[in-house]
C-alpha cells in the first residue's frame, strides 16, 4: 500500500515534507530559462521541475503536484504535468496529485481512472478529492484505492481564510461540519488500514487552523494528514505539530513557494541550492518541534 510506502519514506529521511510543484513560468529564473532553450512554457516548467526534483531527492520523500498550474498552460502544460509525474517516480518520490476531484457515478469513476489506475499518464500514488457529493461520490475512488493500493487525501478542513464559512457551520448535534466530514472520512478508510496503522484514505487538514487540527487528530487516529498552509500561507512548525501523533508521525507538510521560489527571496542565481537550503531549514525546524515529544 502506498500509505505504508509514504510513512516509511518519511521515517527513512526523517522529513515529513512534500515538495509542492505549483510551478508558474514566472517562477523560473530568466538565466535558466535561456539555458534550457525550451520551445514552450511547458518545456521550461518541466526543466525547472526536473532540476528541483533532482536537487531535492535526497532530502524530501514526497512531491505534491497541483494540476491547476499545468491546466493553465493547455495541452503543453498537461504534457509537462505527465512528464513531471514520470520524473518524480523515476527519482523515487511518492507522488500526490492535487486535483481535488469529485463527482458521482461514471464521472467519479472516470476521474479515478485518470489518476489512480494503471496505464494512465497521470497516475499518482495519492489524489486529493472533494467529498461534497457524499458516499456515492467517494465509492469509485475508494474502490480503486483498494484494488491498486493507491490512496486519497479528502478535503476536511482547508487552509484558506474563508473556509470556515461552510466548514465551521454547526450541525444539529453541536459538532462543526468539518468534524462530521472527518468522522465520515474515518469510516470510509476503516477497511484500508495498512501495516503502519494508517488508512489509505487520508485527510487534508489546513495547518493554519492548529486547534482544529488537534481536534481532528484525536477524532481520526488512523487517518494520515496532508497539511497545507506552511510557509507562504503563514502556518508555523509549532502549530503543525498539533496535527501529528504522539510519535511525531501521521502527517506530511506541503510546502511550495517557500521552497521553489526560495531563490527570489535570497537573490541566489543557483535556484537549486536556494531550494535545498530552504528544504533543509524546514526539515530541521520540523525535526526540532516533532522531536520534543507531544
Amino acid at each position: 500500500m502506498q500509505i505504508d510506502r509514504l510513512i516509511r519514506a518519511v521515517r527513512h529521511m526523517r522529513n515529513p515534507t512534500a515538495l509542492g510543484l505549483d510551478t508558474r513560468p514566472d517562477y523560473i529564473p530568466e538565466t535558466f530559462a535561456r539555458q534550457v532553450s525550451a520551445k514552450s512554457p511547458g518545456g521550461a516548467v518541466f526543466a525547472f521541475n526536473a532540476a528541483l526534483l533532482e536537487a531535492l531527492a535526497d532530502i524530501i520523500p514526497c512531491v505534491k503536484i497541483q494540476i491547476a498550474y499545468y491546466e493553465a498552460l493547455g495541452t503543453d502544460g498537461m504534457e509537462c504535468f505527465s512528464q513531471t509525474i514520470f520524473e518524480a517516480r523515476r527519482l523515487g518520490y511518492v507522488v500526490i496529485v492535487d486535483a481535488k476531484r469529485g463527482d458521482i457515478g461514471a464521472t467519479a469513476s472516470a476521474y479515478s481512472a485518470a489518476y489512480l489506475r494503471g496505464g494512465s499518464p497521470f497516475r499518482a500514488d495519492f489524489l486529493t478529492v472533494n467529498p461534497y457529493f457524499g458516499t456515492d461520490g467517494m465509492e469509485p475512488f475508494i474502490a480503486d484505492c483498494e484494488a491498486s493500493g493507491t490512496g486519497l487525501f479528502v478535503l476536511v478542513k482547508t487552509s484558506n481564510p474563508s473556509g470556515p464559512e461552510f466548514q465551521d457551520i454547526v450541525a444539529k448535534d453541536g459538532r462543526p461540519l468539518y468534524e462530521l466530514v472527518g468522522s465520515r472520512v474515518s469510516e470510509w478508510g476503516s477497511g484500508l488500514i495498512g501495516e503502519e496503522g494508517y488508512s489509505s484514505v487520508g485527510a487534508v487538514a489546513g495547518a493554519t487552523y492548529p486547534e482544529q487540527g488537534r481536534a481532528l487528530r484525536a477524532l481520526m487516529p488512523h487517518t494520515y494528514f496532508l497539511l497545507p498552509g506552511y510557509g507562504a500561507q503563514g502556518a508555523a512548525a509549532e502549530e503543525l505539530a498539533l496535527c501529528f501523533d504522539k510519535r511525531g508521525e501521521g502527517a506530511i507538510v506541503a510546502a511550495s513557494r517557500s521552497i521553489i521560489c526560495a531563490h527570489k527571496r535570497t537573490g541566489e542565481k543557483d535556484f537549486e541550492n536556494a531550494a535545498r537550503d530552504e528544504a533543509i531549514r524546514m526539515r530541521d525546524e520540523l525535526r526540532s518541534v516533532l522531536g520534543r515529544g507531544r
